[in-house]
């Protein structure tokens, strides 16, 4: 294939309700999708940085300026278009892995399409469906988060995952455990909100029987993960930490993650996304799919690496329905607790005209 151009289109989607984390809240997710075209189709990508650089230093505008004035002219005279050369060729660029992730994911779903090949053939997945598991933000109450859980069991999602904080963590936990019985598969996610000064606060977390406890401390302190890990008996997962399949074995012979979250946006896409499987594979280290509020496009794509073999925990693929009212594409619908994998050429799925039209801010063209 030969590289024709690249739209950016930023789009902005109301939640169903506002989203709080330790970072802050969204009312409305704002992204950036990329239309790769090429001399013998197109493809789509989605770049989840968000607006501000409050989850990592990558932020929207961020994105876009780094696509227009450097990754693309890049692609364009790197060669080839395939999509396993895109990283190598936009290697010399440091970071960037969100904008670099959407491409390479674009490149994919074109590459694919015109192959008649889907997405999870691709990747290697061995499920036609996936368990869903939902991620419930920071509430103003207990009795919010009660009724807010108790809605999502009754969807039928099959993992509970709560946002911590300091002074929103023990208490909201033992109301959930005590509430809805030790049978919830329960995991909460901290966001890098603690320090390792904070190991016997997180200690009394371990009473409650949880999946995981999500990336307690700040990114760059793999060590004190590690440190972390042998003073708690809540086995410790890594999110923000994780940005290669070389940060993934590191980490692992470190004794800093005993599970790992693999957000491929977040590690450069879904070829390293697989690569960092395979390393936790090979080290006996689950494995789940993170979400970052994407749209039908990017949860095609990682409802399809979550079919692969070593994602052995539920996910935050959830329904299309947890955030928005209407998504872009045909919506993801929970049936007995899980996601079907798309079968269809590329992502198998394809924006939809009116709904892509009617949540449009910008568009700007990248000739290649």
């Amino acid at each position: 294939m030969k590289l024709e151009g690249v739209e950016l289109r930023r789009i902005s989607m109301p939640l169903v309700s506002p989203f709080r984390t330790s970072f802050g809240t969204q009312t409305s997710r704002e992204l950036l999708l990329l239309r790769v075209v090429t001399d013998e189709g197109e493809g789509w990508g989605e770049c989840v940085a968000m607006v501000d650089p409050l989850y990592s230093e990558e932020y929207l505008e961020g994105a876009a300026d780094v696509l227009r004035r450097f990754l693309v002219p890049a692609l364009a005279a790197g060669g080839p278009l395939e999509a396993h050369r895109v990283a190598t060729v936009l290697e010399p660029f440091k970071a960037h892995r969100m904008a670099k992730a959407a491409l390479e994911m674009g490149v994919l779903d074109a590459e694919l399409r015109v192959e008649g090949r889907s997405f999870a053939r691709e990747l290697g997945a061995v499920h036609d469906r996936v368990p869903c598991g939902v991620s419930v933000g920071i509430m103003d109450s207990v009795p919010q988060l009660l009724d807010a859980v108790g809605g999502y069991l009754d969807e039928g999602y099959v993992r509970i995952k709560l946002k911590i904080e300091p002074g929103w963590d023990i208490e909201p936990v033992r109301a959930v455990r005590e509430t809805y019985g030790d049978d919830v598969l329960l995991q909460v996610d901290a966001n890098t909100a603690y320090s390792i000064g904070d190991a016997r606060h997180l200690a009394r977390l371990d009473p409650f029987d949880l999946l995981l406890i999500e990336q307690p401390l700040d990114e760059d302190d793999v060590l004190g993960h590690a440190d972390l890990a042998r003073q708690i008996a809540t086995p410790v997962c890594l999110d923000e930490s994780i940005t290669s399949a070389r940060s993934a074995a590191a980490a692992i012979r470190l004794g800093a993650a005993a599970i790992v979250n693999i957000k491929p946006g977040r590690v450069g896409g879904y070829l390293e996304a697989r690569r960092i499987h395979d390393v936790c594979v090979a080290a006996g280290i689950p494995v789940w799919c993170g979400g970052m509020l994407e749209t039908g496009l990017g949860r095609a794509a990682n409802v399809a690496l979550a079919a692969l073999p070593g994602f052995t925990l539920p996910g935050d693929t959830s329904g299309s329905g947890r955030y928005y009212r209407t998504d872009i594409t045909e919506p993801f619908v929970l049936a007995d607790g899980h996601l079907s994998v798309p079968t269809g050429p590329g992502l198998g799925v394809v924006p939809l005209e009116d709904e892509l039209a009617a949540v449009t801010v910008s568009t700007e063209w990248v000739p290649a």
